[in-house]
């Protein structure tokens, strides 16, 4: 590793944690994500034959997932390894990173509703299942999360996807969004959807949803330019009922709900970009090393020395706002300011560093031969997912 951490107090465990992350990150999810990335056709990334099913098999083995969850290990220690370990995910593939992380992002919510039913099957250590979180609308991005604007409760505002009563019922219709992460391999999606139309966006409701229930449609992931590892797609709900005991948050609990997620959401977002800005970093430095011109290696020349030590700055940077949001969040309730403040600034950051390093790869840099390219494709589709930097910056203003 050629960006130095300069974490300290990290045990011996820790370190082998992170020493099997790195490992796992370079040797499984690089070349992984590299290959899917190169995939003409998106539904070629889920088949069965896809290294996407090794990358996630291993991720269990190797204890990752239940790091994620565990609930005995102290609070601050946990969020600042998990921190760790993201950005090491991330540094190999962030598209696959990210697939990973969100797998097991529905069983919070199945613990949280009680479910006995749903609890032994999607909660099941010996036995994983994905989960996605189904938030975005075909009409509707920023409406469905800016919780902070008046247009979030106009009732003129129709939503794409509302839950009925019916009974001891709900029933869903409608449709979510192509931007579902995990959306088209999921076995649950965590739902957020309309449920009181007479308050707009704010009468919503969250419901845990099998996706393997009559009505629920998945067409082919979504084709777009970057995190072509990430399978992303549009779900579809036509008629699917669900009974009340999927309902985990009601309209009165709601926005409050949307925002601890988008907290946690945006938090985790910054570490995994951090690692995206590594990324590019290291690989910048390392050609810089290499690469000869004017008779000496381009590290020689002071334009591109002054270049480096910028992206260097950056990334560090990037890494102590988003490890200190995260060891906050882990012993108070998130600030939705400081979340979306760490995701904006090192979403961002990586941008800027991956197109620094790709000016010095010069025109390789331009050349699917090289890495830099994927990176900064990558780090461009993170400024728009979870919420685009310039809607999330104005929520964050919101709580100022």
């Amino acid at each position: 590793m050629t960006s130095i951490d300069i974490e300290v107090g990290l045990s011996d465990e820790d370190n082998e944690v992170r020493a099997t992350a790195h490992k796992f990150a370079e040797e499984v999810l690089r070349p992984a994500g590299t290959a899917l990335d190169r995939l003409t056709d998106p539904a070629d990334v889920i088949a069965a034959d896809s290294p996407l099913w090794d990358c996630l098999k291993q991720y269990y083995e190797l204890g990752f997932g239940a790091l994620m969850l565990d609930a005995e290990m102290e609070p601050i220690a946990k969020a600042r390894l998990c921190c760790i370990v993201n950005e090491e995910l991330a540094w190999g593939d962030v598209g696959l990173a990210i697939t990973c992380g969100l797998s097991n992002f529905h069983q919070p919510w199945v613990q949280q509703a009680g479910d006995l039913a749903l609890i032994e099957r999607f909660c099941d250590a010996d036995n994983a299942t994905i989960g996605c979180w189904a938030l975005t609308e075909p009409d509707h991005g920023s409406d469905t999360v800016t919780f902070t604007e008046k247009h979030f409760s106009d009732p003129a505002i129709k939503a794409n996807c509302v839950a009925s009563k019916d009974g001891d019922s709900y029933v869903i219709q409608g449709q979510k969004a192509a931007w579902v992460s995990n959306g088209t391999i999921a076995d649950i999606a965590v739902l957020f959807c309309t449920l009181d139309q007479s308050q707009g966006f704010k009468g919503g409701g969250v419901f845990l949803v099998p996706l393997d229930l009559p009505g629920v449609g998945r067409p082919n992931p979504l084709d777009k330019m970057g995190q072509r590892s990430l399978n992303q797609g549009e779900i579809f709900f036509d008629g699917v009922r669900v009974p009340e005991s999927h309902m985990v948050l009601g309209p009165e609990l709601y926005s409050i709900g949307l925002e601890t997620m988008l907290s946690h959401g945006n938090g985790g977002m910054a570490q995994l970009f951090v690692g995206v800005a590594r990324a590019a970093y290291d690989h910048a430095l390392a050609y810089a090393k290499e690469r000869v011109q004017g008779g000496v290696p381009i590290i020689e020349h002071q334009s591109v020395k002054s270049r480096l030590f910028k992206m260097f700055s950056k990334v560090e940077a990037a890494r102590a706002l988003a490890r200190r949001v995260a060891t906050y969040n882990a012993v108070n309730m998130p600030q939705i300011a400081h979340c979306i403040a760490a995701k904006t600034f090192v979403t961002n950051s990586a941008f800027e560093v991956a197109s620094d390093a790709l000016q010095i790869y010069g025109g390789n840099g331009l050349s699917r031969e090289y890495p830099i390219e994927k990176l900064l494709r990558d780090a461009r589709a993170s400024m728009i997912e979870d919420g685009c930097n310039e809607l999330l910056s104005i929520i964050g203003a919101g709580r100022l």
